[in-house]
């Protein structure tokens, strides 16, 4: 993979995502016209030979650049406002998932339904399979159903993790004693892959998340062998 597709952000699998994606352009684009012009007014004044010798104020030029970066952090602010609103709003999860951190896996409860839970370990490298990524696959992936409101509460066993899976617009601390929450909508079938992302000791860069998300109908199908081992 090239590094300028390093570069960028995922596709996005959600309409939160699609929302980060969006204001990420805007805000780049209101930077990229603040640099242009700064730029230019620079380089004009390697060649302005004008002066003026009797001026003592200028109240006017005053007033436009108190003003004009007013208007211009008003337009980046309501977008995150917004943002951040619609991170925090939880509309009727259809199921809830609660998930531990632990030094250095995950282990993942689904409240719903009565003895659904399991522990997340990376696979080694040596037990890798020719479709496997390297430190990101899981042996138990969490399984979830496409274009339905999830739940998610986060907590720790012990130390602070940081919950995330990037394609899904998803980052939330993982915080010993304290119970946190978000909320997403997978809205296409696949694999999403993320990593803690919060420096928690040895192993840290060891702890992958893997998130498969499927139609409804084959999500009930597994949540009934489930049940029924």
């Amino acid at each position: 993979m090239s590094t300028w597709a390093n570069m960028n952000l995922q596709d996005s699998s959600s309409p939160l995502m699609e929302q980060l994606i969006f204001f990420h352009d805007h805000a780049l684009l209101i930077l990229v016209f603040i640099t242009i012009f700064v730029g230019y007014l620079m380089f004009m004044l390697f060649f302005n030979m004008y002066m003026n010798r009797f001026l003592l104020h200028g109240q006017s030029i005053e007033i436009i650049w108190t003003i004009l970066p007013t208007i211009i952090l008003l337009f980046v602010a309501f977008p995150s406002l917004r943002l951040l609103y619609l991170m925090d709003e939880i509309n009727e999860p259809a199921i809830t998932l609660k998930t531990i951190g632990h030094q250095w896996y995950w282990s993942y409860e689904y409240s719903d339904f009565k003895n659904i839970e399991f522990d997340s370990y990376m696979i080694p490298t040596n037990e890798l399979i020719m479709d496997n990524f390297r430190l990101l696959d899981v042996d138990n992936r969490v399984t979830l159903p496409m274009n339905s409101q999830i739940r998610i509460l986060v907590s720790s066993a012990d130390v602070i993790h940081s919950w995330t899976v990037p394609s899904l617009g998803v980052k939330v601390d993982a915080t010993p004693g304290r119970l946190n929450q978000i909320n997403f909508m997978p809205n296409r079938p696949g694999l999403f892959y993320g990593q803690c992302s919060e420096i928690c000791g040895a192993n840290h860069s060891f702890m992958p998340i893997v998130i498969e998300s499927i139609p409804t109908n084959y999500f009930i199908k597994w949540i009934s062998n489930n049940l029924n081992s």
